[in-house]
């Protein structure tokens, strides 16, 4: 099914108004529309490849939106509205960050953090987190140089504390990471002799084919699934959780926290949370809402989406053309019929009209194959690289995709064949019949 986003009022209103044109003109107007429709399939061959033009441009220009579609609500899912995230000062990722225990130990505590009761205490809800990338090789892969992967690895010092800050669940059957446990006889011999227990994202779980108790590598570590979290959606669907202490041993990470996550109760107190400590908090440190952090990260979707759009214009460009001279070869073969019309009493704007048709239909079959080719790739899972993350997720043909897409190839359609249908309308009866 296609996206229940709707489509925006700018987007409908062009399309409308076409559409609401042309139900005017075959109503009211005495416009030779049969005989255009009956040329384009006698001339069938160049209509074809007219309209493969448009379906070109439009699928191409469909899957990238889709790409970029995905990706920037891939964003929007991640984080919680109430969430702070609080790294150390100047660091605008959380690899480059690095917060003193003492330190978090003190901002959790900090006034407007939401706190429940453990054991007749009161225990401000957080999740303090050591998060690294690491540079993976793929399994399988060939040639000179092995292909490699970056794998998002948060070590996390409550895995369940963590998942409801982060307001994740587990999949049926699976259980939160503890350490790590002894290998099964089937994986004797290893060194070292142990597993480190992980829970994995569902993105990445797809992705590489991971299932409870399989087994995979992590740096110099193997290790094993024992929950998958349901996080689709979600940056976190692309990251490999295990125990704090041993990513901090393992990546030379010890002594210290990449990043620590505060629950507020709202989005307005996780701002001004963020400000307070921002500004008066004693030692440097940098707070901001969650949402505000993975949004900064989907920035980089701004350049995906130039970048398609650029690449849709060059395409369009030599489509209008290639329009253009598909009418005007059409309009020198059918002067004496453009003739015989207008002895036949049609005037001419209606000669006009009737070109213009001819080339807005043209354009409306061949851009909704081309946005019918283009859904096809709706829901396909893809992975991306974006700020030192390898992203899995869904590609989105939404419906403001499907109507960008219309849009765009009505004004292929009507910018290559206007100048054509002024070329018919200026045809003199008379001199097209000698």
């Amino acid at each position: 099914m296609i996206d229940r986003l709707p489509v925006s009022l700018p987007l409908l209103v062009p399309i409308a108004a076409t559409f609401l044109a042309f139900l005017v003109v075959l109503t009211f107007g005495k416009v030779p529309l049969g005989y255009n429709l009956r040329n384009l399939v006698v001339r069938w061959r160049i209509t074809v490849l007219t309209l493969l033009a448009f379906v070109l441009v439009l699928s191409l220009l469909t899957v990238m939106l889709a790409f970029v579609n995905g990706m920037t609500r891939l964003a929007e899912g991640s984080g919680h509205p109430g969430n702070v995230l609080v790294l150390s000062k100047g660091a605008t990722d959380e690899l480059m960050s690095s917060l003193a225990i003492s330190d978090v130990s003190e901002v959790e505590l900090w006034p407007g953090i939401v706190a429940e009761l453990r054991d007749g205490k009161k225990v401000p809800i957080c999740s303090r987190e050591v998060y690294v990338v690491v540079a993976q090789p793929v399994e399988g892969a060939t040639g000179d140089r092995p292909r490699r992967r970056l794998v998002q690895l948060r070590g996390v010092e409550d895995p369940q504390t963590a998942a409801r800050v982060r307001g994740l669940e587990l999949l049926p059957g699976g259980t939160w990471c503890r350490g790590v446990r002894s290998a099964s006889s089937s994986d004797s011999g290893q060194t070292p002799d142990t597993l480190v227990e992980t829970v994995v994202g569902e993105g990445i779980a797809r992705e590489w084919g991971l299932a409870l108790d399989s087994v995979f590598e992590v740096g110099p570590r193997r290790c094993v699934v024992v929950g998958v979290t349901k996080s689709a959606g979600t940056t976190f669907g692309s990251e490999v959780w295990a125990d704090c202490r041993l990513v901090g041993q393992l990546f030379n990470k010890e002594g210290f926290y990449t990043s620590l996550v505060l629950r507020t109760p709202d989005a307005v107190h996780a701002r001004q949370v963020s400000d307070d400590l921002t500004q008066n908090y004693k030692k440097p440190i940098s707070a901001q809402p969650e949402r505000d952090y993975y949004t900064k990260l989907a920035e980089t979707n701004e350049v995906f989406l130039y970048s398609a759009y650029v690449v849709a214009l060059v395409m369009a460009i030599g489509g209008v053309f290639g329009v253009m001279n598909t009418m005007f070869a059409a309009i020198s073969q059918r002067s004496k019929d453009i003739g015989v019309l207008r002895l036949l009493g049609f005037a001419r704007w209606q000669i006009l009209v009737s070109f213009l048709l001819e080339s807005l239909m043209l354009a409306l079959v061949g851009g909704s194959i081309g946005c019918a080719l283009g859904y096809l790739f709706n829901g396909i899972t893809v992975t991306s690289f974006l700020e030192n993350r390898t992203l899995v997720f869904r590609m989105i043909v939404d419906a403001n995709t499907l109507a960008i897409g219309i849009l765009f190839t009505l004004c292929m359609g009507g910018l290559g064949g206007m100048f054509p249908a002024l070329s018919a309308m200026r045809i003199r009866p008379l001199d097209s019949l000698r």
